[in-house]
């Protein structure tokens, strides 16, 4: 029995290995799709948590770039905060793989702001310099119903792509949960982004990934 669980136990860590490396290398851009591909190539029924997946990307990440994918993460987080003061009135948040601290390199940073005139976020962006790319109104189905947003595409000063996602002022304070965790998106404000940078600029918030850390 001990065997038969530790067999099972190994083998939902290899098909989890294999879904990172499936994401690490871009051959697939989605959690459950890099799972379903990961068990299929190694003839396996058993499909791990996207936590699971998120620890071994981790591992993944530090083992093929050392120093650098803390490095970048770091950067990324920094290149974040100043354009997160810039939309300061916004009362932005760092979300996505940047905040997560699972960051690859042709991941984007995600911040999100609230508020009704998706136009004065586009102004800010614009008056502090930043070019931007192209934006659209953006409405998903979600369980509650259809919900609506604006999507902000620019570049920082050292080329890395930003999606800032322009919510209504009534959203904010309104649980979400991550497609891909399950977890409520909590995400970093100014302050508490600063404190991880001067603290931990490295630290991960995955649930149940205390591991990657």
């Amino acid at each position: 029995m001990t065997s038969g669980i530790r067999s099972r136990r190994e083998l939902r860590r290899l098909v989890a290995r294999e879904a990172a490396w499936l994401l690490y290398t871009g051959q697939a851009r989605e959690y459950k799709t890099a799972k379903e591909m990961a068990a299929k190539a190694l003839r396996a029924r058993i499909l791990p948590s996207n936590a699971e997946v998120a620890v071994e990307l981790g591992r993944l990440m530090e083992e093929l770039e050392g120093q650098g994918a803390e490095e970048r993460l770091i950067k990324m987080r920094a290149e974040g905060l100043e354009v997160m003061k810039v939309l300061e009135p916004f009362r932005p948040r760092l979300i996505g793989s940047v905040w997560r601290g699972l960051a690859r390199e042709d991941s984007d940073i995600d911040i999100e702001v609230f508020c009704d005139e998706p136009e004065e976020v586009l102004r800010a962006l614009e008056e502090a310099g930043y070019r931007v790319a192209r934006h659209e109104a953006v409405v998903k189905d979600e369980p509650g119903g259809p919900v609506s947003s604006y999507h902000i595409y620019l570049k920082t000063r050292s080329g890395r792509e930003v999606e800032v996602v322009v919510r209504p002022k009534e959203m904010e304070g309104v649980e979400r949960r991550c497609e891909i965790f399950g977890d409520i998106i909590r995400g970093l404000n100014i302050p508490e982004l600063e404190a991880v940078l001067r603290k931990e600029p490295a630290k991960k918030f995955v649930p149940g990934g205390e591991e990657v850390g």
